[in-house]
């Protein structure tokens, strides 16, 4: 019996009981494609209130005897060559666990701890490190895949949108501070000071910041943004450096330490399946008390409420840490039978909790994180956007 038998094996026979569990661990990584040494053990926690039940699946003579305390309960299976390690904790319901996913494998679902749990809510059985290395292969998929989306008839949606650049760099010259509202406050005199915008996408925020004396470089993947974003430099007669690259690759030592501000703003967060490095590339970035301005979505409008109009349903799940498929943003802006041929993008949608920690544990100190509503008069008290800003220690 090989190991995925076994797991499904266990699962067939728990879900025959219905007793709630989750496969946890070394075993819950290598369901979710982790490479780890391949152990003859298996995790498993269980429902407290039927731990009882679960011990009587087994036979007697493969049973450890129960150890128990004030906290869990726990007892050993010797069963075909494993040992199965199988645990409860009182007074805690499996199923509300926020990071319990379900995940199929070989035709066979199993409930269990998604990896992001143990990068978040650390575990010393747990090697970190082997799950940051199977994210930055994972990484790569996304990126590939999201970088040939946002190369497919992105400049036309631009023009369909925008307009023709050099309306649109008449238009940001009116007001240049205008196009940084509202983390315009968090920028001090721009005169001279260097700017590296990351994910830059159109330039238009680029321009802006040229306007009002910044010397800015975007870095962005997609050679249809530069395209335009040149075009609206151009017209309103301001510099701007435009690196075609994902974050993740560019050559951070020809850039190491040599920018004052960090911007990233507005959807791009969930390009990334990892923050930690993401966030690493932002503090190399940094000057000594450089800033990291970071103006995204607010989760509670992404992950949990579904709007329509006037009406707000709670239609999501703020916790889940799945990567989904969905149409690439500058769609909307395309003729329908455009739309049809755009590859789709992938993306992992971050709470604030997990942005949090990944920042503070970074060597920036976290100064600010203003939660702001939408402008618009029905949806005064729901968190549309928010703005963060970290120093570099």
């Amino acid at each position: 019996m090989n190991y995925i038998e076994l797991l499904t094996e266990l699962t067939k026979r728990l879900d025959e009981e219905g007793i709630p569990y989750q496969f946890v661990k070394t075993t819950s990584l290598r369901i979710q494609g982790v490479e780890i040494d391949h152990s003859n053990e298996v995790f498993l926690e269980i429902q407290w209130d039927v731990f009882e039940k679960a011990y009587s699946l087994f036979p007697p003579s493969t049973l450890s005897e129960i150890n128990k305390n004030q906290v869990n309960a726990s007892f050993q299976v010797q069963y075909e060559g494993y040992t199965i390690f199988i645990e409860c904790f009182f007074n805690t319901t499996i199923r509300t666990n926020p990071y319990r996913v379900e995940l199929k494998k070989d035709g066979i679902s199993f409930w269990c701890i998604s990896l992001y749990q143990y990068l978040y809510y650390r575990n010393s059985d747990v090697e970190i490190e082997l799950i940051h290395a199977f994210l930055n292969k994972q990484q790569q998929i996304v990126t590939n895949q999201n970088e040939e989306a946002w190369n497919q008839h992105n400049y036309e949606a631009l023009l369909n949108r925008h307009g023709d650049p050099a309306v649109v760099a008449e238009k940001i010259k009116q007001n240049p501070n205008w196009r940084l509202y509202p983390f315009n406050k968090y920028f001090d005199n721009l005169s001279g000071k260097k700017v590296i915008h990351l994910m830059g996408s159109n330039g238009i925020k680029g321009v802006a910041l040229s306007l009002l004396g910044a010397q800015v470089t975007i870095v962005d993947f997609s050679k249809e943004n530069q395209a335009y974003a040149k075009e609206i430099a151009s017209a309103a007669e301001v510099p701007l450096e435009y690196v075609v690259s994902d974050i993740l690759s560019i050559p951070i030592e020809e850039h190491r330490g040599q920018y004052d501000y960090v911007l990233m703003e507005l959807g791009v967060l969930h390009y990334f399946i990892d923050l930690f490095p993401l966030v690493k590339i932002v503090s190399s970035l940094l000057r000594p008390n450089g800033k990291f301005i970071l103006h995204e979505f607010h989760p509670v409008s992404t992950k949990l409420i579904t709007s329509s109009g006037k009406k707000h349903k709670v239609t999501g799940n703020y916790f889940d840490p799945a990567i989904s498929k969905r149409e690439v943003a500058f769609s909307k802006h395309m003729p329908q039978e455009k739309r049809e041929d755009t590859e789709e993008v992938l993306q992992r949608k971050w709470t604030l909790g997990e942005l949090i920690t990944t920042v503070g544990q970074s060597e920036m100190l976290i100064e600010v994180l203003e939660e702001e509503p939408n402008h618009k008069i029905h949806d005064i008290g729901l968190p549309k956007t928010f703005t963060l800003v970290a120093r570099k220690i």
